[in-house]
């Protein structure tokens, strides 16, 4: 590749006008070929949060017209997380990512010392697999599963499945902020030795899982659905949090279920789940909310889970490789 062929820069107040083009075009393929959920920001909003310094975009230029970016943010303390590779057109989609992608590190040479890089490749973003592994990604693989309110039978099978009674010592109740220092050590203590630890590094410590659990329930993530949170007590001691969010409005999302290690492995994590999604259902049937799915998301060789979901009514749509590029020791 010709090293005078591209030329990259930040994205700055006078190529904004110049760019625009190039991120609608994003804009367009982002749910079909992107895997997107809901719509992304806006172009206005966009320039919003680079001038704010939530976000940062690196331009790839190609005879003087933005032709590619990168956008990547560094607002976890642990983490540089890069977002979403896009080129115009889809055009040279590979070459021009592997010139942003080798920019990047370069960039973020120095922050890379101390930090891990987490990327989640979504949709067409899986064809650079092998342009990044080339500067030491690793990949663990995610499988993304809905349970549908309509169009599927994903309420039929959850009416089919079986649920022994559960053990009188053992309670389930809806979310309560004096549950937060208790949900934070457990959170840690399932999630520290797992995969998600890998390329989110907040989970190996007490004080980076609270931000993980305090963004989660202050709606910085999306809106928290304290109600329809499921906290399983044992005795009236919290043992087990199958948290609940809402996006847009429509999409209810489980991004955290966690159980205490010695109530492990007695299929308690499915009565939290069931009770999260009659809550959300309830809300449906009586017009309450409009939510029109419920997704999650777990590793492709988590066959326990993965089965536990199935059993619920959950589908597995797709599954992308999350990425992660170790501090060098």
């Amino acid at each position: 590749m010709s090293e005078n062929k591209y030329k990259t820069r930040q994205l700055l107040g006078d190529d904004y006008k110049l760019f625009e083009n190039l991120y609608n075009d994003f804009i367009t393929r982002a749910k079909d070929e992107y895997k997107f959920e809901l719509d992304p920001l806006n172009y206005k909003d966009f320039i919003d949060s680079i001038e704010k310094n939530l976000i940062e975009c690196l331009v790839l230029y190609e005879n003087d017209m933005p032709a590619a970016f990168l956008i990547y943010t560094t607002m976890i303390s642990e983490a540089i997380e890069l977002n979403i590779i896009h080129s115009m057109n889809m055009e040279n989609f590979v070459e021009r990512s592997s010139y942003l992608i080798k920019r990047f590190l370069e960039l973020t040479k120095i922050a890379r010392k101390t930090k891990i890089v987490c990327y989640p490749m979504l949709g067409v973003q899986k064809t650079l697999i092998g342009e990044i592994a080339r500067y030491g990604f690793k990949f663990v693989g995610i499988a993304v599963l809905r349970f549908m309110m309509s169009g599927t039978n994903s309420r039929e099978i959850l009416k089919l499945t079986h649920f022994d009674e559960l053990n009188p010592c053992y309670t389930i109740v809806p979310w309560s902020d004096e549950f937060l220092n208790e949900s934070v050590q457990i959170v840690q203590e399932a999630f520290e030795t797992s995969a998600d630890a890998l390329f989110d590094p907040r989970f190996k410590s007490l004080e980076g899982t609270y931000d993980i659990i305090n963004k989660i329930t202050n709606d910085i993530y999306a809106e928290f659905m304290p109600e329809a949170t499921s906290v399983l007590l044992c005795s009236g001691i919290p043992v087990g949090f199958c948290f609940i969010n809402l996006t847009g409005g429509t999409i209810a999302n489980i991004p955290i279920v966690a159980i205490k290690k010695e109530h492990q492995g007695k299929g308690l994590s499915k009565y939290m789940l069931k009770n999260s999604l009659d809550k959300l259902m309830h809300y449906t049937d009586t017009c309450e909310k409009n939510i029109v799915e419920i997704n999650t998301t777990t590793e492709t060789n988590n066959f326990q889970a993965l089965k536990m979901y199935r059993n619920l009514g959950f589908k597995e749509d797709y599954n992308y490789p999350q990425s992660y590029l170790p501090v060098k020791d």
